[in-house]
C-alpha cells in the first residue's frame, strides 16, 4: 500500500511538472536538435543534387516530400535546413539576451539617468515595426545571414534589457538587497551574485520564447532574399523557391512551412516547462 502511495504522488508530481504539452515540446526540440546535428543519419539524399529525372515529383516512397522543378529531394532539404534555423534560432537571440541582460542589470539597479536614457532609447526602438527596422539594416549591410545577425542583435537587445531592468527595479527594494549593503557586501557582488540569480528565470524563459520568433523572422528574410541565400537548404528559402508552384507542386512549400509550424512550438512549449519548473515555490 506505502509503494502504491509513493508511485502515484511521484506520478501527479510528474503530472505537474511535465504535463504532456511540455513533453511534446521536449520530443520536438530533441528531433529538431537530432537533425541540426546529424542530418546525414536522417536525410535520404543530398539536398543540394540536381535530378532532372525527377522534377516535380509528387511524395512517394523514394521521396518522402516530394522534389523541387530542380528534383532536389525536399525531406533532405527540410532535414538539412534544421542547421541553419537552428543556427539563426540560437546565434540571433545569444548577443540580444547577453548584452541586454547586462544593460537591464545595471539600468534597473542604479536607476537616474541612466535609466533616463535608456527610456528614450526604448521609446525610439518601439516607434517603428521590428521586422521593418531589421530589413532597412540587412538591406543596407547586404543580404546574408551575418547581415541579419548583425540587424537583430542592433536592435533586439533593448527588449531584454527592458524586461529585466523592470524585474531588478522590484528586486533591489527586497530585504536582501539592503542586508548585503549593511554587510559591506560591494555593488558588483551584489548585482551579480544575488540579484541576477533572481532575475535571469525571466530571461532564460523569453530567450526560449524569442527563439521561436527568431526562426520565424528568420525565415521571413530568407523568403525575402534578405536572409539565407539559395541553394542553401533553409526553409524560408524553400517556401520562396516553391511559391510560383502551388498549384502543382504543393509540397515544396508545405513541408518546410510544417517544420516551422512544428519547431516554433516546440521552443513555445519547452519555455513554458522551463517558466513551471523555475517558478520560485515549485518545487
Amino acid at each position: 500500500m506505502s509503494e502504491l502511495i509513493i508511485q502515484r504522488s511521484l506520478t501527479r508530481k510528474w503530472r505537474k511538472y511535465l504535463p504532456w504539452s511540455s513533453l511534446l515540446g521536449c520530443v520536438i526540440l530533441l528531433l529538431s536538435l537530432l537533425m541540426a546535428f546529424f542530418p546525414h543519419l536522417i536525410a535520404t539524399a543530398d539536398p543540394l543534387k540536381f535530378d532532372y529525372r525527377a522534377i516535380l515529383k509528387g511524395p512517394n516512397l523514394q521521396h518522402f516530400f516530394g522534389t523541387d522543378n530542380f528534383g532536389r529531394d525536399i525531406f533532405s532539404r527540410v532535414v538539412y535546413a534544421y542547421q541553419i534555423d537552428l543556427q539563426i534560432a540560437f546565434f540571433t537571440t545569444l548577443f540580444p539576451m547577453v548584452f541586454g541582460t547586462l544593460v537591464g542589470l545595471l539600468v534597473g539597479y542604479f536607476g537616474g539617468v541612466a535609466e533616463m536614457l535608456f527610456q528614450r532609447i526604448v521609446d525610439a526602438v518601439v516607434t517603428f515595426p521590428l521586422l521593418v527596422l531589421v530589413i532597412a539594416i540587412v538591406a543596407i549591410l547586404g543580404p546574408g545571414l551575418n547581415s541579419m545577425y548583425i540587424a537583430v542583435g542592433i536592435i533586439y537587445w533593448v527588449f531584454y534589457a527592458k524586461l529585466i531592468a523592470g524585474e531588478v527595479s522590484i528586486q533591489k527594494r527586497l530585504e536582501y538587497v539592503a542586508a548585503g549593503k549593511v554587510m559591506g557586501y560591494s555593488t558588483p557582488r551584489i548585482i551579480f551574485r544575488h540579484v541576477l540569480p533572481n532575475v535571469i528565470t525571466t530571461t532564460l524563459v523569453y530567450w526560449m520564447t524569442d527563439m521561436a520568433l527568431a526562426i520565424l523572422l528568420g525565415s521571413s528574410l530568407g523568403y525575402l532574399g534578405l536572409g539565407a541565400q539559395p541553394p542553401a537548404a533553409e526553409w524560408g528559402v524553400l517556401i520562396a523557391s516553391g511559391k510560383n508552384f502551388m498549384d502543382t507542386a504543393w509540397w515544396i512549400t508545405i513541408f518546410p512551412g510544417i517544420a516551422i509550424v512544428l519547431t516554433g512550438l516546440g521552443f513555445s512549449l519547452f519555455g513554458d516547462l522551463l517558466a513551471d519548473w523555475l517558478r520560485p515555490g515549485s518545487r
